[in-house]
């Protein structure tokens, strides 16, 4: 009883810090599974002794106290017991300990070799692990017949930041890391004008922090929406992206939105953003966590608006259609979600562009595993 308890204890404090729990801000159980193959060997090494019959039960004692701590931690810090996690995490916990379970029971005539078992198994459970996670956790991209997303935006998603057009020419595209998630997701069309680019029947349109736009562009906007069009906007008070030209620069993204008239016209009033914000903000919108900088409040919303995260989006049906407005394009800077690991969108620490590609193409955006995100303080 009391191994096991150890050995559980040692389990959910490896998830906590080595897996990264505390550092993600999650709960996930299944972050304790690329690291299982260490403690259950140290089980297996104080039970090696023991009959087969002792052995199973410490096991399973194991694994049922992991399935109780977690199971409350994910309740208490998050409000889900993420059950298909847990079931994952206790296969897995399974399988690691009847392997070293095996490997200490093996008789072998050199004494180096179960040591080098060992090792073996760790280093390869733990990249096992990982993969494992990576294809559970993976967003689904669109369908191949999904309708191109249209994209509007005055930041700089695309241009390389060379010092005159000649040279953005030569050196070619140089899509910033949203703009390639986005293109990985599903079919894009970047355009610099709405007033003969209008999104395609069943397409939607993300207008994200754009220059002054015309007249006719707005109309467009609020026609397409109105006639059942689905938008994502992201109009920010105060944006924080970072100038990649001198200041006036007309290259760099505007510094407030420009997006007033269209807003005012759906009865929408975005507040200025807090001047002195310091750090990201972590907001839960419908159980998907974004992080948001310097956002603005949607100080005046209309009753077919539901607000989220203190007002900062909001979702709002206008005529036929659909808008989500976001107080904030930084939304889209890469640091604020790209994985602490490069290319390990398992390990994310916002679940940003999964929640546009959701919103952008219907069906997308969704892996049979989901961030278990310990709740974030109102604000």
């Amino acid at each position: 009883m009391l191994r096991a308890f150890t050995i559980t204890a040692a389990i959910v404090a490896l998830a906590w810090v080595a897996g990264g729990q505390v550092l993600l801000g999650r709960i996930d159980p299944a972050l304790a599974v690329p690291l299982l193959a260490p403690p259950m060997l140290l089980l297996a090494w104080w039970q090696r002794g023991e009959s087969i019959a002792v052995r199973r039960r410490a096991g399973f004692l194991t694994l049922a106290l992991v399935a109780v701590i977690q199971t409350s931690l994910g309740i208490t810090l998050a409000g889900s017991a993420a059950w298909l996690q847990l079931l994952v995490t206790i296969i897995a916990g399974g399988v690691a300990a009847w392997l070293a379970d095996r490997l200490l029971q093996w008789r072998s005539r050199y004494k180096v070799l179960p040591w080098l078992a060992g090792f073996l198994l760790v280093v390869g459970w733990f990249g096992a692990g990982h993969a494992l996670l990576a294809a559970l956790y993976r967003p689904a991209p669109a369908s191949a017949r999904a309708p191109a997303v249209t994209i509007l935006t005055g930041l700089p998603l695309r241009w390389s930041a060379g010092p005159s057009i000649a040279a953005m020419i030569a050196e070619g595209t140089n899509d910033d890391p949203a703009l390639a998630r986005l293109i990985a997701a599903g079919p894009v069309s970047l355009v610099d004008s709405l007033a003969d680019h209008v999104p395609p029947p069943g397409g939607t349109l993300l207008i994200a922090h754009p220059r002054a736009l015309a007249p006719q562009e707005l109309v467009a906007i609020d026609a397409f929406v109105r006639g059942g069009g689905r938008a994502v906007i992201l109009a920010d008070g105060l944006s924080g992206w970072p100038a990649r030209h001198p200041l006036g620069d007309p290259r760099n993204p505007p510094v407030t939105s420009l997006l007033t008239p269209l807003l005012d016209h759906w009865g929408v009033t975005l507040g200025s953003a807090p001047a002195q914000e310091s750090k990201p903000l972590p907001v839960d919108v419908g159980g998907a966590r974004l992080r948001l900088f310097s956002a603005g409040r949607l100080e005046h919303l209309p009753s077919a608006c539901r607000a989220y995260a203190g007002r900062r989006v909001a979702q709002c049906r206008i005529g036929q259609g659909e808008v989500w407005l976001v107080g904030d394009a930084d939304l889209l800077f890469a640091p604020l979600w790209q994985p602490l690991v490069p290319g390990a969108t398992h390990l994310r620490q916002a679940d940003t562009m999964e929640w546009l590609s959701a919103r952008l193409w219907r069906g997308a955006g969704n892996g049979l595993l989901h961030p278990l995100w310990i709740r974030a303080r109102a604000a």
